[in-house]
């Protein structure tokens, strides 16, 4: 027996070949896989203990990196070397080693920066989705190392534009830091959309395809589940490529995919944002304040008496059908905003409150609808001489009485318009003078601005009463002024003096502005913030914060229960902000420059914002879209805005040294005027200097003139334009009786960015 097992297991008898060969076939099927089994069990096994005899090693060496790499790198690989799968059956999250990613960028952006460059404005719009989502998937899925690695590497390139968005990243270090963090739940609950030509999306992922290996794989696994790629019939888009060009001649902006490129709810993406505030019904309350019941009881008494003394002349409301129309009682008054606390009304409200009836009952109607056929407006403008390039602000008193400049050599003068001596309450203040100059900030003044004022009664209501104000005075009492030194200031123009900092602001304060009821102010500054003041409170009231970079103007809504704000450089947007809970209501998305000025309808229903370009846009507030783009500045600036009482013409003043006129309710259109060749503008006249150092006025209705410059569009809706005699105009300002005060600085040296 012992020597038949030999043969028979290891050969064959001959003639019985099928039988021989038969039980070794049988043997042999049976080994390997016993052998297969034991394989892999000690593979398993012997990759287990090579992964700890690696990793005990790296640190006794001391390489404690090498070794958080090394057990990251494993942690993604099963016992037989394959990636982990997800919970549910899939490696997509997991497929890719967490080493790969910063290699995978790199290829990509390399790819993109060596590519034709027309395609690059397009395609460099991936890279900030794709650098976000790749280091939140890192973090996500544990690569803490790994994800630090890539931060620290790509950072800078992205800190210029996304400076706040990249510091909120890099504190998010670990998994559960992902599920906490706004900016992370908010990018990866959405999709980010690129609007992408149809031509250049299958260079893309072409290119993607062919270097799938190489880091591409990668790339288009991140856009697949994160990012929606919307194809656009169109040329390349940059700003000097044949579709851009062909677009600006046909005065076409962004198109509606343009529009909503971004992730709802952060920088840059507007249209979704407000599409989002609408559909939660952020539903805006944009009527007027009801008075108070006590102060319009007083009012209507008042105006009654008043009534009686001068009866209203043929075809004029009296001024109680006139204020009963300007201040409706509404029993349900749902367009009317959450009441905001004021102080108790005085017998100085009471005052204002009638002369204001007095004044919209007997102002000059502006009437629109007849094409701006009518009587043009009059427009009083006032030039300041050898200021020597100082002044760098400027703003009018409501009752015309008192102009205010603020200076790069950080004082602020005040003149009396009518050229009257300015008084002190200080009885040793013994000045006799016609203006005055306010000394404390240590810096340059960006922006200046006077209480409510209106011109006095005729008479005295209370004479003859034991009242503790014998005659209310209504001129302005207060000025605010912010400046390049952080700090806001409230000046006492019956004393002369400085009466109140306010501080707060990291770094410059760039604008402030007074509620339309008084008591609150606004301000904005370089630290991307916008806040809500109190004249009683030594600390703002209210923290706007959302904008990217520097706030560059600021309004309010007439009710005084909204305001806006603008943000320069990269962010270009504006915001609106509710007073009550300090929430963004809605965002405005359009300018490519710098915004440099913006006002609100007295209705309350639109909004104008202008720019460095030229362009002012007229906006939908309750909608939250825009209505049309007026044009017809030149470069360098518009620097103020002003409606009038009707909300029907818009008035603007700019660098170019015009102030011009706009019909607001005109449908938007365009058409090419050289006025070089000689196209007629109406313009205003300006008198001659009397006094230098001095402001000097004139005023004139509109005329005719002519005016040099390049070929520049003029939209049909401008009514008519004032150019200055090389005065660029900073401050223009239409009054409650629809008179418009502007005023500027003589430089001979301007060039006019218009001409």
């Amino acid at each position: 027996m012992s020597n038949a097992a030999p043969s028979s297991a290891g050969g064959a008898v001959p003639g019985n070949n099928f039988t021989g060969s038969q039980q070794p076939a049988s043997t042999s099927s049976a080994a390997p896989t016993t052998s297969a089994a034991a394989s892999s069990s000690g593979t398993a096994s012997n990759n287990q203990n090579l992964n700890q005899i690696v990793t005990d090693y790296l640190l006794k060496k001391g390489y404690r990196r090498t070794e958080e790499i090394f057990r990251q790198e494993v942690k993604d690989i099963d016992e037989n070397g394959k990636p982990k799968e997800n919970g549910d059956g899939t490696t997509s999250a997991k497929s890719f080693p967490a080493g790969k990613y910063l290699a995978a960028f790199k290829h990509f952006d390399v790819w993109v920066q060596g590519g034709l460059e027309v395609y690059k404005f397009e395609l460099k719009k991936f890279l900030w989705p794709l650098f976000i989502y790749s280091y939140l998937r890192l973090v996500k899925q544990g690569s803490s190392a790994h994800a630090h690695e890539f931060m620290e590497e790509l950072r800078g390139r992205f800190e210029k534009s996304h400076p706040d968005e990249v510091k909120t990243l890099a504190t998010i270090t670990l998994p559960p830091h992902v599920q906490d963090a706004v900016i992370a739940t908010t990018y990866l609950s959405n999709q980010y959309s690129i609007p992408l030509s149809k031509s250049l999306a299958a260079t893309l992922f072409s290119f993607l395809e062919r270097e799938y290996d190489q880091g591409g794989g990668i790339i288009i696994d991140l856009i697949t589940q994160h990012i929606r790629v919307d194809s656009v019939d169109r040329g390349p888009i940059e700003p000097f490529s044949f579709e851009a060009i062909y677009r600006r001649s046909r005065q076409q902006d962004l198109d509606e995919v343009d529009v909503q490129e971004g992730i709802p709810g952060m920088p840059g993406h507007s249209g979704l944002m407000n599409r989002t505030l609408l559909d939660e019904k952020a539903m805006l309350k944009l009527g007027p304040i009801q008075m108070e019941s006590e102060l319009r009881e007083d009012v209507v008494a008042e105006l009654e008496e008043e009534d009686k003394l001068h009866p209203p002349r043929d075809g004029y409301r009296s001024l109680v059908e006139e204020f009963n129309a300007m201040n409706p009682v509404k029993k349900e008054a749902v367009d009317s905003p959450s009441e905001i606390p004021y102080p108790p009304s005085r017998a100085r409200d009471v005052v204002m409150e009638m002369q204001k009836t007095r004044e919209n009952r007997d102002r000059f109607k502006i009437d629109t609808s007849n094409g701006a056929q009518g009587a043009g407006v009059t427009i009083h403008m006032w030039t300041f001489h050898n200021h020597l390039g100082a002044i760098s602000c400027m703003d009018f008193s409501k009752d015309q009485n008192y102009v205010a400049v603020g200076t790069v050599d950080s004082y602020i003068r005040v003149w009396s318009v009518d050229g009257k001596e300015l008084k002190s309450l200080i009885p040793t203040d013994k000045t006799r003078s016609n203006n005055r100059k306010l000394f404390g900030h240590s810096g340059p003044v960006y922006s200046v601005a006077f209480s409510d004022a209106i011109t006095n009664l005729d008479r005295n209501i209370y004479e003859g009463m034991p009242h503790p104000e014998s005659k209310p005075d209504t001129r302005p009492s207060l000025l605010l002024s912010c400046s390049a030194d952080g700090q806001v200031r409230l000046w006492s123009l019956d004393v002369w003096a400085c009466i109140c900092i306010y501080k707060g602001h990291d770094g410059p304060v760039y604008s402030v502005s007074w509620s339309p009821y008084g008591h609150y102010f606004l301000t904005g500054g370089w630290d991307k913030t916008v806040r809500v003041w109190s004249q009683d409170h030594s600390t703002a009231i209210r923290f706007l914060v959302g904008h990217d970079t520097a706030i560059s103007a600021i309004t309010w809504h007439p009710n005084g229960s909204y305001v806006f704000s603008a943000s320069d450089e990269i962010d270009k947007s504006i915001r609106m902000w509710a007073v009550q809970d300090g929430q963004c209501v809605r965002i405005f998305n359009g300018h490519v420059e710098f915004i440099s000025a913006l006002e609100c309808t007295p209705n309350g229903k639109i909004l104008a914002s202008a720019d460095i370009a030229g362009n002012i846009i007229l906006w939908d507030i309750e909608k939250g879209t825009r209505i049309k783009r007026c044009r017809g500045h030149g470069r360098g600036g518009i620097w103020s805005l002003s409606f009038c009482v009707e909300s029907t013409v818009l008035a603007s003043a700019g660098q170019d040294c015009t102030v011009r006129l706009w019909d607001v309710e005109m449908p938007p259109e365009g058409r090419v005027v050289n006025q070089q060749d000689g196209d007629n503008i109406n313009a205003a006249g300006q008198g001659d200097a009397k006094q230098p150092g001095q402001a000097q006025s004139a005023s004139g209705a509109a005329g005719t003139g002519k005016k040099k410059g390049k070929e520049v569009m003029i939209t049909p809706d401008q009514i008519s334009a004032f150019p200055t005699k090389k005065t660029s105009v900073k401050k223009v300002q239409f009054t409650r009786m629809n008179l418009v005060l502007a005023g500027g600085c003589y430089q001979p040296e301007t060039q006019d960015a218009g001409r």
